[in-house]
């Protein structure tokens, strides 16, 4: 469940509003990454861009404008949740990818997020598109119930599984900023698979406590 760059392969064809907007973005992606929310300008996004200023004033009128933009197209890019055939499996694989978009160099999912610290904007965008990848992540979970892996006397929470499944990438990765562990994104899948069969995760069907 990443934050994945905009791709211009991905993007909507529209002539030249569209050419611009996926020069601008992709060069606000490239000084992100680069120099991280401190390096980042509206001049040096327009000069790399090869945009003249005004235009990148006129349409995203400062740096919070540019990295809403950036994330919203990152939700724009067509992803799908990994299907191994198992919920392990599946939490192995997004696990997998987490680790390979915060230890890559650079690092853009690790640039973005720290960006939104500095920008309400780009938080209130960013906190938008992890609602939506967790919205979209819940098939693992409704796939693994119709398997017969997780218990079906209470309703699984999707997201409280989830969340226990890929933290502990996060928190290895972003928080203690440790070496990469290439058995982590197993050994954390396969603990949240046995918390959740365990009934960790469940609630009433009714939602109730």
């Amino acid at each position: 469940m990443t934050n994945p760059p905009p791709n211009t392969t991905d993007r909507r064809p529209g002539g030249r509003t569209a050419r611009v907007r996926t020069q601008v973005l992709d060069a606000v992606r490239a000084e992100l990454a680069e120099s991280g929310h401190e390096g980042l300008t509206m001049e040096g996004v327009a000069t790399r861009a090869g945009v003249h200023r005004a235009t990148v004033y006129r349409r995203w009128r400062d740096v919070g404008g540019l990295l809403v933009d950036l994330i919203g197209a990152a939700g724009e890019i067509a992803w799908e949740p990994p299907d191994t055939g198992s919920l392990r499996g599946d939490l192995t694989a997004l696990n997998r990818e987490i680790q390979a978009s915060l230890t890559e160099q650079p690092s853009f999912a690790v640039a973005l997020m720290a960006a939104s610290f500095h920008s309400e904007q780009a938080a209130r965008a960013q906190t938008q598109l992890w609602d939506d990848r967790y919205a979209q992540c819940e098939v693992l979970v409704e796939r693994a119930v119709r398997r017969g892996e997780l218990p079906t006397a209470q309703r699984t929470d999707a997201r409280n599984l989830l969340i226990a499944a890929t933290a502990p990438v996060y928190h290895q990765l972003v928080l203690l900023r440790a070496v990469p562990d290439p058995d982590l994104p197993e050994r954390a899948a396969a603990a949240a698979v046995l918390a959740a069969k365990a009934g960790a995760f469940s609630v009433p069907e009714d939602g109730g406590t």
